[in-house]
């Protein structure tokens, strides 16, 4: 009988597609298992096998799989299960989630781009057809691997990629490839026999070398090769260093056959064993609220921890942490923000060393393909911390799943599908392990409150902070007033630059918080008004001087900064608004001998840059850090007494429903920061609108009344908690046909749904990349169910396209959107 596979590929197509398996490969192949397929007329794509049966399609030529790349699963059940949930419910293909989930190395495809690897040296003789791959890269370092396969002439190139990728002679550029390092480590050893005779008689030769001679009495000392059995491994860097000595000298030693060195192969995944510290006691609060999420898991499978701002919440995780590990299990840490992990590393590698495994987009690919691989393996991590991502990697047996900072909307994924929210896939997740979930935060969002208060959630507040430090007080100042007397200095009013005189005088650090990157959101022409526009989107460009150009922030296009306006030739161009750019300048004015840093999007590409931040910030080698909303996520600095928020408006005067419990929640956040160890903190809360509600529930850190008004607010407008939303965008080239298909479909949806159809209508940036958007919302009553919902969209969306004259219409939905 001849076995075929059911596949997914790494392509949004709405179903599974079947190839027939060679007789050689038959056996071996597992669901779970990779496999090269042919797809289209001349694409190869890594798919998964979802299905191994017997059952020959008919309505389609059955192609044969070309490849097989797996002995064992690199997918385990439970995962399948999670995807298709994630397809489901978030209206997309499982093609996206596999795109989503998988890190780049673990599918290639022939759009692949390949690089060369530099510092790649074979420790065993390559195969004839991995030198011609090689021998081509050598003349072009870079290339996709069709051109490869069309100049090598070679059929089912992926498997000889694959084993190179394997072999790290080459790198798979799907992201910008930071420079990478080999996983081995120089060594030095002894050549030849070790005894003490003859060491003496090495000592006697070199008597004329004296450095020489020193570079070997120290290996003896490190090595201790005297004393011992077998001697201990010596790095070669760590002997030149201790010696203090160049590499000319080793070398020396190399020639005259005294040492040779010696490659060790080191894991890529911590390298340093730290050595582990006890836990620290938790008070009589945090005790106590750890004792209540241990009470309220026997009944619910949610808890919400409810702690203010320093309460001491991850020391509570930590305790949850080592008890579950404890039981055989393993945790899932989520943060919202990269730059969280790396302070929140160190405090768990404290207490857990090796046994916890960092997962996120700022690694390189190789490393996340190593973690991959070591989740599988029954030794894998106990705990994984990590961002979103971090929900798709394999799990043996979860048994608590931990939610920092729940109310974060960097958890929702925008672009592309799956447009998941990692919270409430992590809750998915964890059911399906018959895990819990804890999510913890010093502001709710409104949904989970509402699940907590409703009873649907347990629910344990903190509310003592950490050796009883006062929260900080918040000093209101109406701009708008000063602004009209003249009396603001650039963005800062004199109460803020007093209070940072003060605060640089006595040593203490100060934190400046603007939601906008750039030195300026706008220019505009002061003759004419003219502003610069993005030519793909429709947004003013924001105006970056370190590089002196215009950027787009949704396409990332950058033109030159003209010398005069093009409208009317008038050279007088002025800036509007400001960025964390501009402010870091202004300054550097006013406290000239202050160390400023900048942390917003720009400043921090690369996993590195962030860590260098935030420890010259702790380590007070910075007095004023400067940031968008990276500076308010839980990050614990000692030295903070002042935080400046520089323009409240900006948050609250956005077109969304959610805006005020955003404003609240980034704003009691960044007042976090403030007043940390024996002193109270102040937070100098800039606005123009002064007696807006929010800002004094932010002022008395009133949580629950601002809750209240929204609540109210939602109920009486059919929105969240209370209703489920759909965003249904519709994008096309040509804005009049694109006009046409949208109040097409808005009619259909209407059919079916009613008046819980709004729109269509044009959301506040309506061209990104040259697309021309649309939007429909669907708001669904909480308790409808959202199969049926599903299954109707998805119909409408299939009669849209089979029309002919619509079939360029690009559809997709954002559920539950942030």
């Amino acid at each position: 009988m001849k076995k075929y596979v059911d596949v997914i590929l790494p392509l949004p197509l709405p179903k599974y597609f079947t190839y027939s398996l060679p007789d050689e490969c038959a056996e071996e192949v597992e669901i779970g298992c990779r496999v090269i397929v042919p797809f289209g007329r001349k694409k190869f794509y890594t798919a998964i096998v979802r299905n191994v049966h017997y059952c020959a399609p008919t309505e389609y030529e059955v192609k044969e799989i070309s490849a097989l790349l797996d002995a064992s699963p690199i997918l385990l059940p439970t995962q399948f299960k999670f995807w298709e949930w994630l397809a489901d419910y978030y209206l997309c293909t499982q093609g996206d989630v596999y795109k989503a989930a998988l890190p780049s190395g673990l599918k290639l495809e022939s759009e692949t781009i390949v690089e060369y690897n530099p510092d790649f040296e074979a420790d065993t003789p390559l195969s004839e057809r991995e030198q011609r791959i090689l021998d081509l890269l050598s003349v072009d370092s870079q290339q996709c691997v069709t051109k490869l396969e069309k100049e090598s002439d070679m059929k089912n190139i992926l498997t000889v990629i694959k084993s190179l990728l394997d072999k790290e002679a080459i790198f798979v550029k799907e992201e910008l490839r930071r420079t990478y390092k080999p996983k081995t480590e120089a060594r030095v050893r002894l050549a030849g026999s070790a005894d003490e005779k003859r060491l003496h008689i090495l000592f006697d030769i070199l008597s004329r070398a004296p450095k020489q001679l020193a570079l070997l009495m120290k290996y003896v000392e490190c090595s201790g090769i005297l004393g011992r059995e077998t001697p201990k491994e010596v790095s070669k860097k760590e002997l030149l260093q201790r010696a203090g000595v160049s590499p000319s000298i080793l070398n020396g030693l190399v020639e005259k056959k005294i040492f040779e060195i010696y490659f060790h192969e080191v894991g890529r995944l911590n390298q340093q064993v730290k050595d582990v510290v006890e836990l620290n006691a938790l008070n009589e609060f945090q005790q106590r609220a750890h004792d209540e999420i241990i009470q309220s898991f026997q009944e619910k499978n949610v808890c919400l921890l409810y702690g203010v701002t320093s309460s001491g919440k991850t020391e509570v995780y930590i305790h949850l942490i080592e008890e579950t590990i404890r039981q055989g299990k393993q945790v899932l840490y989520l943060l919202p923000e990269i730059a969280l992990t790396t302070q929140i590393t160190e405090r768990l590698q404290r207490v857990f060393g090796s046994r916890l495994g960092i997962y996120h987009s700022k690694f390189p690919d190789a490393e996340r393909v190593e973690i991959w691989r070591k989740q599988l393996g029954e030794k894998g991590y106990d705990i994984i911390l990590g961002v979103r991502s971090s929900v798709f990697l394999p799990f043996r047996d979860l048994g608590l799943v931990i939610v920092d900072e729940e109310h974060e909307n960097t958890y929702k994924q925008q672009d592309p599908a799956p447009r998941y929210h990692a919270r409430n896939a992590a809750i998915v997740l964890a059911a399906m392990y018959g895990a819990k979930t804890l999510l913890g935060t010093a502001t709710p969002s409104i949904e989970t409150w509402q699940n907590a208060t409703s009873g649907k959630y347990g629910f344990v507040q903190l509310k003592e902070r950490y050796k009883e430090i006062q929260l900080p007080e918040i000093i209101p100042v109406d701009i708008k007033e000063l602004h009209r007397k003249r009396r603001m200095v650039g963005q800062f009013s004199p109460l803020l630059i007093q209070y940072m005189k003060e605060a640089l005088e006595q040593k203490e650090q100060v934190i400046l918080f603007q939601n906008r990157r750039g030195f300026a959101p706008m220019v505009e022409c002061r003759t004419c008004g003219w502003v610069p526009k993005c030519k793909n989107c429709d947004v003013s460009l924001t105006y970056h001087k370190g590089i002196n150009q215009l950027t787009c922030h949704y396409c990332g296009y950058t033109y030159q900064l003209p010398k005069s306006c093009p409208a009317c030739e008038g050279t007088e161009l002025v800036n509007r608004g400001f960025g964390t750019e501009k402010i870091e300048d202004d300054i550097k004015v006013l406290f000239p001998e202050a160390a400023v840093a900048r942390m917003d999007l720009d400043t921090t590409r690369t996993r590195a840059a962030y860590e260098k931040i935030i420890a010259d910030f702790e380590q007070g080698k910075t007095d004023i850090l400067i940031g968008t909303q990276m500076v308010s996520k839980g990050l614990d600095f000692d030295h903070v007494s002042i935080v400046g928020i520089l323009n409240a408006d900006t948050m609250l005067n956005y077109p969304d429903f959610r805006s005020y419990e955003r404003a609240f929640q980034l704003m009691a956040q960044v007042a976090g920061r403030a007043g940390r160890k024996n002193k109270r903190g102040r937070v100098v809360l800039q606005t123009k609108s002064i007696e807006h509600p929010i800002i004094h529930q932010v002022i008395g850190n009133n949580y629950e009344e601002m809750v209240d008004g929204q609540l109210a607010e939602r109920q009486m407008f059919h929105y969240p908690p209370y209703y489920r939303l759909v965003y249904v965008y519709l994008k096309n080239h040509n804005e009049s046909l694109l006009d046409q298909m949208a109040a097409v479909m808005a009619d259909k949806l209407r059919m079916v749904f009613g008046n819980r159809v709004l729109g269509p209508d044009k959301p506040p940036v309506a061209r990104i990349q040259t697309l021309f958007i649309k939007k429909i919302v669907l708001k669904i009553e909480q308790n409808a169910p959202m199969g049926r919902a599903r299954e109707l969209l998805q119909r409408i969306q299939k009669e849209m396209l089979e029309d002919e004259r619509y079939k360029s219409l690009i559809v997709y939905y954002d559920v539950d959107p942030m």
